[in-house]
């Protein structure tokens, strides 16, 4: 519970603020369409940046630089997805070269690209530069950021990709996600190339990443442990209880939802509450392993309490996936539901 009072009553206020102050930026945009999708994406997604910050809790971490982080990368991704999605576009060139900007803000190495060159609307008054710039200083403070620089870069890139095809054109999208998925599932045997994608579209093990670099005696093999409980199994379930809720919306908009390959609820169920059970095992098994295990817990809490996991006809399904999640889990969903009536997520 201790985690749970940090979470809402420390990090949260950070968040929030750092919200405040992209939205006084983006508001300077000369480009309406941009000034739009800029501010709809921190008013409609809070709730990403907010879950994410339980990272900033991590032991030994700096909760201001690491909730900087965290908001910027993510209020990043945010954006960068009501560009591929809500602007009318659908030019893979385009969703790449704006996607670059997730790579320069993990890397403050790279010399920064021009993220809007094949994008039609271009005035953003350096928001999406300063966002970029806000993630780099804070990699920077990091006393081992030269150790998880690699694997940031490579999940970021996983996402990148996975990002830059979902928004492409609803005939061939399925097609080129599927293939680009298969031609990586050898190294992760047991899981759908939908899950694979899935996976790749979780920020989390990259707040992660972040986080764990604030240690100076941070070990490779720490970092590998954390990989093989992190990708695909947390970074698989956080996504895939994102869709699972959106599944109804999502029909009926024609967006792309990963769920929906499943061969049946019950399948979808099934896979569900084995990625569950194997995020619990394996977190068990990570230095701070009640942090790593809340997380979990919270996850399924925090994407369950919304009213849209229970309505007719996954009702029961969200009670199976709660109970898989333990105690822990239906304790925090009581929370979040509380929460959410507060309207503090």
């Amino acid at each position: 519970m201790n985690l749970i009072k940090s979470f809402v009553g420390k990090a949260f206020p950070i968040v929030d603020g750092e919200l405040e102050h992209w939205k006084e930026v983006c508001g300077k945009a000369e480009d309406d369409e941009l000034k739009k999708q800029a501010l709809a994406s921190i008013e409609m997604k809070r709730f990403h940046a907010l879950g994410g910050s339980v990272y900033a809790l991590y032991p030994g971490t700096d909760l201001e630089n690491t909730v900087k982080f965290i908001t910027a990368l993510q209020t990043i991704s945010d954006y960068l997805d009501n560009l591929c999605d809500r602007a009318g576009v659908s030019d893979e060139a385009a969703f790449r070269q704006l996607h670059i900007s997730m790579l320069d803000a993990v890397d403050p190495y790279r010399d920064k690209s021009d993220y809007y060159l094949y994008y039609p609307c271009k005035k953003d008054g350096g928001y999406l530069e300063a966002l970029v710039d806000m993630c780099r200083i804070q990699v920077l403070t990091l006393p081992s950021h030269s150790i998880i620089l690699e694997k940031m870069k490579k999940y970021i890139c996983l996402y990148s990709e996975m990002q830059s095809l979902k928004h492409i054109k609803p005939d061939v999208r399925e097609k080129r996600l599927s293939s680009w998925a298969e031609g990586l599932l050898k190294e992760y045997p047991g899981i759908y190339w939908w899950e694979f994608a899935a996976a790749a579209g979780s920020t989390l093990y990259v707040f992660l990443l972040y986080a764990i670099a604030s240690d100076p005696h941070l070990s490779p093999d720490e970092i590998d442990l954390l990989e093989k409980a992190y990708f695909p199994w947390v970074c698989g379930l956080h996504i895939l209880l994102d869709y699972y809720i959106d599944a109804r919306e999502d029909i009926e908009t024609g967006d792309l939802n990963f769920t929906s390959f499943y061969e049946s609820p019950l399948q979808m169920e099934e896979r569900l509450s084995l990625f569950i059970g194997e995020c619990l095992e394996l977190c068990s098994q990570l230095k701070y392993p009640k942090f790593h295990t809340t997380i979990i817990k919270g996850l399924l809490a925090m994407y369950l309490s919304d009213p849209k996991a229970r309505t007719e006809g996954i009702r029961r399904t969200t009670r199976t996936l709660l109970k898989k999640g333990g105690y822990g889990a239906v304790l925090y969903h009581r929370i979040c539901r509380m929460l959410r009536h507060a309207g503090k997520i």
